[in-house]
């Protein structure tokens, strides 16, 4: 019997594949950036097409350097950067429009319309989301209003609509699945998460003919097989759960009340919260976070839009550096109290705020400001808004986790990790293998392929490499943190003015 899985995860800024032992080892990996596409203000698309061709090099690389055939790949699993909607023509699975990302903030004036006419709170009981341009309905919406024709061929069941794994799927089984896994439908504004199903409701209120919408599975389930040229076997895709879902279960948060946060593109903080739907008086979101065997686990979630992407900025944008890693050094040089704040709200502001036309700033220049305390600021940044996510489920009236367990790129550098538990009051646990998106998405495909009996034995593989404890005087955290949240009214009063 086969004994490893390929875990696809297409993400925001590159598409990644690793092939992992049944021990959730990583055996071989390969990745690829993709261009990212701003044709106005506040739009992010990227390239279907080249969605795909990344996806399937990195698949093909991974396989090869694993130096195994692919008939010893037991099953795929698929992770993907969520909300980022796709429409192709179901004939030739051509993308009919560019992908509009999950950052993208076109439709903030129809949101706002939307929840001027008091829909909010009923999409909020169905979905657990916000209106919000984050989510799918409406920038699928936008597609079909935008693209000349394209409502007459959804009408005409011409077209389909998926998230990034539905594209994945559609594209590896050559066009014999439509389907998608609870997690991704939980976040389109269109799905029911207590029905489980696509709500008749919220398709008329959005305007969205359902033909185009694809089958909603478990996230552990049969979802069709890759076409045998591709990746040199057919190779069935047992397992699938957006990005921070897949982390979720990355991290073994099995049990009620365990926290994780991903260090990514932007950053996501989930709390499982068992069978039970918790509905936030904070803005924070209502979601799956997965269902296995028909039962739903449900999760509350805090979403950042800019984390990762803020170090990309300052390489890519500013050029204050020449690598991601140059930023901890140089913040050890800084030290945690440079003065200056950097709110990277460069497409909005994500939970708790949900504010979309909030723009980036930064707050505390003097004379002797230089790149480093820029660059310290950027990571402090992100520290700073998990402790708003923290913070809001509090008020929740949630407890305060023994520890935050951490993964995605930038928890490899030790001084955010150190800053963050200090800035939160809680210990930060990194463990060994960080790549846990990917490997959420092979663990539940080898839970569907039989490699694995239960969760139990999953959550048994997980294994600390190193706690962060904070460290810091509390009146030194508390200073700290309101300077942050002056930074962030400020920015929004700007907002809110213009």
């Amino acid at each position: 019997m086969a004994q490893y899985l390929l875990a696809i995860d297409q993400g925001t800024t590159s598409s990644r594949a690793i092939v992992f032992s049944a021990q959730g080892l990583p055996v071989a990996r390969a990745q690829q950036e993709f261009k990212q596409y701003f044709p106005k203000d506040g739009w992010v698309e990227h390239d279907g097409e080249e969605i795909w061709l990344t996806t399937l090099k990195v698949c093909r690389e991974a396989i090869q350097k694993s130096g195994m055939p692919a008939s010893e790949i037991a099953a795929i699993g698929i992770t993907n950067q969520r909300e980022t909607t796709l429409v192709w023509d179901a004939a030739t699975g051509t993308p009919i429009h560019p992908a509009i990302v999950w950052q993208d903030r076109r439709t903030a004036d129809y949101c706002s319309t939307m929840k001027e006419a008091g829909h909010e709170d009923e999409v909020s009981r169905r979905t657990g989301l916000l209106i919000d341009p984050y989510f799918s309905a409406t920038k699928l919406r936008w597609i079909l209003d935008n693209v000349p024709g394209a409502r007459e061929r959804a009408e005409k069941g011409e077209l389909r609509f998926g998230t990034v794994d539905c594209f994945l799927l559609w594209r590896l089984t050559g066009g014999k699945a439509h389907r998608t896994d609870a997690t991704n439908a939980s976040r389109t504004m269109l799905f029911n998460i207590h029905t489980q199903q696509w709500d008749e409701a919220l398709l008329k209120l959005f305007e969205i003919p359902a033909s185009l919408l694809p089958e909603v599975l478990d996230s552990a389930a049969d979802f069709g097989t890759t076409e045998a040229p591709l990746l040199g076997a057919a190779i069935p895709v047992l397992g699938m759960a957006g990005d921070q879902q897949a982390a979720l279960i990355g991290q073994a948060c099995f049990q009620p009340g365990m926290v994780k946060s991903t260090y990514g593109t932007g950053c996501f903080l989930i709390q499982n919260t068992g069978e039970t739907p918790v509905t936030s008086r904070n803005r924070l979101l209502t979601t799956v976070g997965y269902r296995l065997n028909g039962k739903v686990t449900y999760a509350v979630e805090g979403s950042i839009f800019v984390a990762g992407a803020a170090v990309q900025w300052l390489r890519d944008g500013i050029k204050l550096i020449s690598h991601a890693r140059d930023t901890e050094a140089l913040a050890e040089q800084t030290g945690d109290a440079c003065g200056v704040y950097l709110v990277p709200a460069f497409t909005g502001l994500g939970a708790p705020y949900w504010d979309p036309r909030a723009r980036g700033a930064i707050f505390g220049l003097t004379r002797d400001t230089g790149i480093k305390e820029i660059v310290t600021a950027g990571l402090q940044s992100v520290c700073y808004q998990t402790r708003d996510l923290l913070e809001a489920m509090s008020q929740d009236g949630a407890a305060a986790p023994s520890a935050l367990r951490v993964d995605g790129g930038m928890v490899e550098n030790n001084w955010v990790m150190q800053f963050l538990a200090d800035i939160l009051g809680v210990a930060v646990e990194r463990p060994e293998v960080t790549e846990t998106t990917a490997l959420g998405a092979a663990y539940l495909a080898g839970l569907k392929a039989g490699l694995y009996r239960d969760l139990d034995e999953i959550a048994r593989h997980w294994h600390r490499q190193q706690r962060f404890t904070p460290h810091m005087a509390s009146a030194h955290r508390a200073r700290l943190y309101e300077g942050w949240l002056d930074a962030v009214q400020r920015v929004r009063s700007e907002a809110s003015e213009a």
